[in-house]
């Protein structure tokens, strides 16, 4: 088993990776072993990152750009093999908010955030699944790749204040899953995960740290499931949602139908729908007292209410 966590030889991209969350999963992925190519917007941040690196004894390049351009995926992917020779994991944490009401966001609060984390996520991942298919289809056998994405609870809370990042942090679950289904057979796995941690996008919801000796919300806590899942030790985990924070993970379940109604019981003469045989169907449901949000889950605020940092999913970042 312990072969089976080690990454020692393997090559890792990690966007975002000059502060917070993509900071701490860069050194835990160099800690064990990775070879690093880091990647954020342009300045001296990412480069210390690498510089911390290299002076643990690790190896670590900086690639920097704009994850949501469809150059950076090529250049990153590039930057990968032509450091290492190979590409082995990629982790995508770049991220940015613009919180707002539904009805006061602008067209540019959405763009942004839409483009830095869906399409974000898309860009890399298109040009690492690209890769380990074109190796998989000339071995003539499943290779080795492994994709984290980062997700929020924001998208399973229906977070109010934030309608562009709950909803990019949807899409990137819808990705995940998609990207674990079409790319198995090449030896690639998908997972997502959505985290709670101090980091500077989560400042003014989380607050400073405790004065405890173990701050439950450090990015720190967050890594370890991220080195697993790039792990060999973790083939057989594919297409899944953690939700992960302190000393807690847990798994998601898939939607499920909470309710079935046909038209055929519901007064209709073929079988098929009609206004009137919907309102049979669907009054009771109307008459019954309002849902908080119907299809919003809310399971999770349970989980070590210590570290959540908030009471109820009033607005704010989740993770």
């Amino acid at each position: 088993m312990a072969d089976a966590l080690t990454l020692d030889g393997r090559a890792a991209i990690v966007t975002g990776a000059a502060s917070g969350l993509g900071r701490a999963e860069a050194l835990a992925l160099a800690a064990a072993g990775a070879r690093l190519i880091l990647n954020d917007l342009p300045g001296t941040a990412v480069h210390e990152v690498a510089e911390e690196i290299t002076a643990a004894g690790g190896q670590a390049v900086v690639c920097p750009g704009d994850a949501g351009e469809w150059s950076t995926g090529e250049q990153l992917v590039a930057a990968a093999l032509g450091a290492y020779g190979r590409l082995d994991i990629l982790v995508n944490n770049a991220g940015v908010l613009r919180d707002r009401m539904v009805f006061t966001m602008s067209a540019e609060e959405w763009d942004l955030v839409m483009r830095v984390h869906l399409r974000g996520h898309f860009v890399t991942t298109r040009f690492a699944t690209a890769h380990w298919r074109e190796q998989s289809k000339q071995a003539g056998r499943p290779g080795y790749g492994r994709i984290v994405n980062t997700s929020s609870e924001a998208f399973l809370l229906g977070s109010p204040g934030q309608p562009n990042y709950a909803a990019a942090k949807a899409g990137i679950a819808a990705l995940t899953v998609t990207t674990a289904r079409s790319c198995a057979r090449y030896g690639v796995t998908a997972n997502a995960i959505c985290p709670r941690a101090r980091t500077a996008m989560t400042a003014d919801l989380m607050g400073p740290p405790p004065d405890a000796a173990v701050d439950p919300l450090d990015p720190r806590h967050v890594a370890p499931l991220v080195v697993y899942l790039a792990s060999a030790a973790a083939a057989g985990i594919n297409g899944e949602v953690f939700v992960v924070h302190g000393g807690v993970a847990a798994v998601m379940e898939p939607p499920s139908i909470r309710a079935t109604f046909l038209a055929a019981e519901n007064g209709s003469a073929d079988g098929m729908w009609t206004l009137e045989s919907v309102r049979r169907a669907l009054g009771p449901m109307s008459a019954a007292p309002p849902r908080p949000a119907g299809f919003a889950s809310e399971d999770t605020l349970a989980l070590a209410t210590e570290t959540i940092g908030f009471a109820a999913p009033e607005g704010g970042a989740a993770g």
